[in-house]
């Protein structure tokens, strides 16, 4: 029997007596102490460890993964790591509001911004939780009137100020596993709101490994999932017992649900501004994810690990990741420009060609290379397979060619130049209107800096005031933003300047376990090189073993399994 068996739609019948039973948790679900919920979360942990190995094997089985080969350990580290670190962290959380009314935020940790705004540290949370990304600081920007002094004001709104029980229509996202679990943990625990799931049909064989874990919380009745395509989540989220949705998907999901079918009704509403759907809505949505290659004394060395690192943003999950590399970003006249392009392109040359599992991706790739007089194509693809494409230099004046307004969703790279040489303060200057106005959504960017160019006063400020003014829910420095999305500790989602009108990566705040509240945006910082090298890195020998040994890790830290995780992290 396949371990990646999708279940039938739910019948209409059967969502509504879901709904209403979950509607019915959801008032008891509120006045649940926090010791209940702790030990709630611990049996979850136990539960979730349970079904990891067989929910990657599934995985593996749709995505055409060898389950026994190092890539598999892309699975373990976007399913089994990522929720079981969601849930230790939540615990954390608890067990601060329990000591201190809130999740626990040092005062040393806080910093003030030069533009006066409040900034909290939040990873590393201590030495240990450090050894997960080594060298790597993750803070969260807060909008204008969060200060230290009123931070707690910001934070765990609900276990200050509990509502009477919700209902939350969550639509997962098909892509990455610990996406619908991590949503509903988000939902539950950080927002008191009780969630009828209902699976996206690419990864519905998640389903049943997400009932068996989930089973204490569908005994408290607040949990429940659901199967089906357009109709059934339709159904779903326009339920008169669903108090709000949340949806991972694409901006043509989320307006369909909130504007209509697209035509000329769809848009005379959204002119009015009359939507369809008037209850709350959260969404993640993807995005155009750039690199800026910020000029700078790189070695050859530090431009091949930066490159790798590139490549393994492009490749990883085969591309169908909302944070994947999209769009290279570099100065048009800077002398290793080229140099960039060819590393990527090596490095994606140790990469494996992988299976298109996602429908519709053949058509857009062939929408993006058709007609490219300087396509590269990298690695030779199988019946289902797509190769790497590369499309450089493409001319930042060309505002309309799809590369800037369209999410290919396949393992596609664009790349282009914006005036500028050698001076990283003036091409600073040139990305910060370009990314924020001409390219399409405001999920995650990543800069790359040379940490000696830091070390000069007026190129680091060029670089703050960069961080500070770029769109995007996660900005990156020298690291692939999905690691902000693994960290949990980091809110996730897209910049609040979003809006319904003009959706691009969605409104709203996921994973975020320290419970902020009025958030503009994430910010890691890696150094730019690192040893041992990210995971990502395209041929990583040790990625599966290494993986395994972090789901271990989350389970119980421990500094005695850290030397194990340093020997598979080293074997390149």
């Amino acid at each position: 029997m396949s371990l990646a068996a999708v279940p039938p739609a739910t019948p209409s019948s059967t969502l509504d007596a879901v709904v209403q039973r979950v509607k019915e948790g959801s008032r008891a679900w509120v006045k649940l102490g926090l010791r209940e919920r702790i030990a709630l979360l611990e049996t979850l942990r136990r539960a979730f460890a349970a079904v990891a190995e067989p929910s990657v094997r599934a995985a593996c089985e749709a995505k055409g993964i060898d389950p026994d080969s190092p890539l598999a350990g892309e699975e373990w580290l976007g399913g089994p790591l990522v929720v079981l670190r969601n849930m230790r962290l939540l615990v954390d959380s608890l067990k601060d509001i329990e000591k201190h009314g809130v999740p626990y935020i040092p005062a040393s940790h806080l910093r003030t911004l030069e533009d006066g705004r409040l900034a909290a540290r939040v990873y590393p949370k201590d030495a240990l939780d450090g050894m997960l990304l080594p060298r790597n600081v993750g803070e969260v920007y807060f909008l204008p009137g969060v200060t230290a002094s009123n931070l707690r004001e910001h934070q765990a709104s609900f276990y200050r100020k509990p509502h009477e029980g919700k209902v939350c229509a969550v639509l997962g996202g098909g892509n990455v596993n610990s996406i619908p679990p991590a949503d509903c943990l988000y939902k539950l625990f950080v927002e008191g709101t009780a969630c009828v799931l209902k699976m996206n049909p690419v990864n519905a064989y998640l389903g049943p490994f997400l009932e068996q874990a989930f089973a204490s919380l569908a005994k408290h009745g607040v949990f429940a999932v659901v199967y089906g395509g357009t109709e059934e989540g339709s159904a779903l989220v326009n339920h008169p017992l669903v108090d709000e949705v949340h949806v991972t998907g694409s901006d043509r999901t989320h307006d369909a649900l909130v504007w209509g079918p697209p035509g000329p009704e769809a848009e005379a509403r959204r002119a009015r501004n009359t939507p369809l759907m008037s209850k709350p809505f959260s969404s993640e949505l993807g995005n155009i994810s750039p690199v800026v290659v910020v000029p700078g004394p790189y070695s050859d060395g530090e431009l091949r690990f930066q490159a790798d690192n590139i490549a393994g943003m492009v490749a990883n999950n085969a591309s169908f990741n909302c944070n994947s590399a999209k769009l290279l970003v570099q100065p048009k006249d800077w002398a290793r420009r080229t140099q960039v392009m060819q590393g990527v392109q090596d490095g994606l040359g140790k990469a494996a060609v992988r299976r298109a599992y996602y429908p519709g991706a053949e058509q857009r790739w062939k929408q993006f290379t058709d007609g490219r007089a300087r396509l590269r194509v990298v690695g030779s693809a199988s019946a289902g397979e797509l190769p790497y494409a590369l499309l450089p230099d493409v001319d930042p004046n060309e505002a309309q060619d799809r590369v800037f307004r369209q999410e290919p969703w396949c393992t596609v790279l664009s790349e282009t130049g914006l005036p500028g040489s050698d001076d990283p303060v003036a091409f600073l200057e040139k990305v910060v209107p370009f990314l924020n106005e001409k390219v399409w959504g405001t999920l995650n960017a990543t800069l790359i800096v040379h940490p000696k160019s830091l070390k000069d006063p007026g190129v680091n400020a060029a670089v703050e005031r960069a961080i500070r003014e770029l769109r995007y829910g996660t900005v990156a420095v020298n690291t692939w933003p999905a690691a902000g999305y693994a960290l949990l500790s980091l809110p996730w989602g897209g910049h609040p300047t979003s809006s319904p009108q003009d959706i691009q990566s969605g409104l709203g705040w996921v994973h975020n376990t320290f419970m902020l509240e009025d958030i503009e945006k994430a910010v890691i910082r890696a150094p730019l090189t690192n040893l041992p090298a990210p995971p990502w890195v395209p041929g990583h020998r040790g990625m599966r073993e290494l993986a395994r040994k972090l789901v271990e890790f989350e389970l119980g830290p421990s500094w005695l399994k850290v030397p194990g995780i340093a020997t598979a992290a080293l074997r390149r």
